[in-house]
């Protein structure tokens, strides 16, 4: 498993964070759930939980999903961030330098691009280090639609691949088993736009 990355730059919206760990454990707490409970019904280990828990490193982004379905939440809930909304901005506008963040293994990085509480869609500003990939493939209710704003993307839909460039753009089911990645040399960012915010 990573350790956690180098901090972000400013450009990132947030600095690297050390909530994740402590929001997973304080959710599980208040869930009643032992570490063994929680990771036999997220079919991960122990002692990989008790890692993220004490911030030693970051998911990746499908064992992220499993722990937020197994305590009854989306990813979503996982966000988070020190930086304050102006009164005038809550529920219609986030500003750069106020997005939530998840930082996930291999220095992948989500920023939550629609104000909390959401509505029926939720889109993301996904970074993706040269060479990261989310390794397993995963599903979940909705759909999806994603445009590549730089670098090389790769995107497995079910038994389909794509690789795709700077501009082109895709759309799937959710539901249909999924994963992606950067083959790249340089970091890939894509926006996502995801419907209803189940991730």
């Amino acid at each position: 498993m990573s350790q956690p990355p180098h901090n972000p730059t400013a450009a990132d919206g947030a600095s690297a964070p050390q909530f994740l760990g402590t929001r997973i454990r304080g959710l599980r707490k208040r869930r009643g759930m032992t570490l063994a409970a929680l990771a036999a019904q997220s079919e991960l280990t122990a002692g990989y939980i008790s890692q993220l828990e004490r911030n030693l490193s970051y998911p990746s982004i499908p064992a992220l999903f499993n722990i937020a379905r197994s305590l009854g939440v989306t990813i979503q809930w996982f966000f988070a961030s020190e930086a304050n909304t102006a009164p005038e901005d809550q529920g219609y506008v986030v500003r750069r330098n106020s997005r939530l963040s998840v930082h996930y293994e291999d220095g992948i990085v989500d920023q939550l691009l629609t104000p909390q509480p959401n509505r029926q869609l939720e889109m993301l500003h996904s970074r993706f280090p040269p060479g990261t990939y989310s390794q397993e493939s995963y599903s979940h209710e909705g759909e999806e639609a994603g445009y590549v704003l730089c670098g090389s993307f790769e995107v497995w839909v079910g038994e389909r691949h794509f690789l795709l460039g700077e501009g082109d753009s895709f759309s799937f089911s959710s539901q249909e088993p999924h994963r992606y990645g950067n083959p790249g040399e340089v970091d890939a960012v894509v926006i996502w736009v995801i419907t209803p915010p189940t991730f």
